[in-house]
């Protein structure tokens, strides 16, 4: 299937904006979240090429599985506030 340029620069921006987006959020799930569905976007980029570009789409699905294994399944430990021993 065949894109134009357009098309590939588009999904390629998009995708960066939403990477980039994410470093603003606050919470870490958040973070993760959106980052995953710019990481995503990235993985459809890479396909989107002649021939798909591997550099891309691999680095983008071991972020994605980062992010999932976070998101999805480490629990998170409770914080313990620090205490003082007397």
């Amino acid at each position: 299937m065949e894109f134009g340029t357009e098309t590939l620069d588009l999904v390629g921006y998009a995708a960066s904006f939403i990477v980039l987006l994410s470093f603003f959020m606050k919470s870490i799930n958040t973070l993760r979240t959106v980052n995953s569905v710019g990481c995503a976007l990235f993985i459809v980029y890479g396909f989107l090429f002649d021939v798909p570009n591997l550099p891309i789409i691999i680095t983008n699905v071991g972020i994605l599985a980062v992010n999932g294994y976070y998101l999805f399944l480490k629990k998170e430990e409770p914080k313990v506030p620090f205490k003082e021993e007397k």
